[in-house]
């Protein structure tokens, strides 16, 4: 039986490299924005959780940059470990930040009040993140493209700090708990240091797909749903 070649054919990979522009591209105006929402909100309102929240959409605009600079090259894959270099990094400098930060909340440094525009942008946070991450994952995978789909791991830890974030914010609010965010920032911390480690080293579960059907049946990796 002959071998049948991996991945798409190379017009799927034209269209999937231009989506995959388009979801960064996206991906970046949305968390600029966002960053200046927050750490206007978080100033205001004297929260360290909002001004951190603002911080990590800056590193989340640091690792789409990456991408987008991988793929505004013809022959992308070249410059593919050094895109994961840098999310991989991003990765990290995102969970040093949030722990120092946690750390600090739970030795009660500062106390933060109500901000209304810090929950509607944590809400609104929590629902658009997770599209635009499962779209990047989906043609990624298809792609076969581990800084793709690296960064949208990292895109869907920012949807993780966005339900910390409110979920923190509400109890202070309600409730005066002002150690639910920074408890669960530390677990979100420890999933930013494991994908930085599989971005150093690249593993992301990515393989381009074969035309086996058995295959792709078989290995999760090479699933786009």
């Amino acid at each position: 039986m002959t071998a049948l070649p991996l991945g798409p054919a190379p017009a799927r990979r034209t269209i999937l490299r231009r989506r995959i522009r388009l979801l960064v591209a996206a991906t970046i105006a949305y968390n600029v924005i966002e960053a200046a929402v927050a750490i206007t909100a978080g100033t205001v309102a004297s929260s360290a959780a909002l001004i951190g929240f603002g911080l990590d959409s800056i590193v989340e605009v640091a690792s789409a940059a990456a991408v987008a600079w991988q793929f505004s090259a013809t022959d992308h894959e070249r410059r593919e470990r050094a895109a994961l270099r840098v999310i991989a990094l991003s990765f990290f400098a995102l969970a040093a930040y949030v722990t120092f930060d946690a750390l600090r909340a739970l030795l009660g440094t500062g106390t933060a009040e109500h901000s209304t525009p810090g929950l509607l942008l944590a809400a609104l946070s929590l629902g658009i993140m997770p599209f635009l991450s499962y779209a990047q994952r989906r043609a990624g995978r298809e792609l076969g493209s581990a800084s793709a789909v690296a960064d949208s791991k990292q895109t869907l830890l920012c949807t993780y700090l966005s339900g910390v974030l409110l979920a923190g914010l509400a109890l202070n609010s309600l409730f005066g708990w002002s150690w639910a965010d920074p408890v669960a920032a530390l677990a979100i911390a420890a999933v930013a240091v494991k994908e930085g480690r599989a971005a150093w080293h690249g593993d992301t579960c990515c393989t381009p797909p074969t035309a086996t059907p058995e295959h792709n049946q078989s290995d999760p990796c090479c699933r786009t749903d």
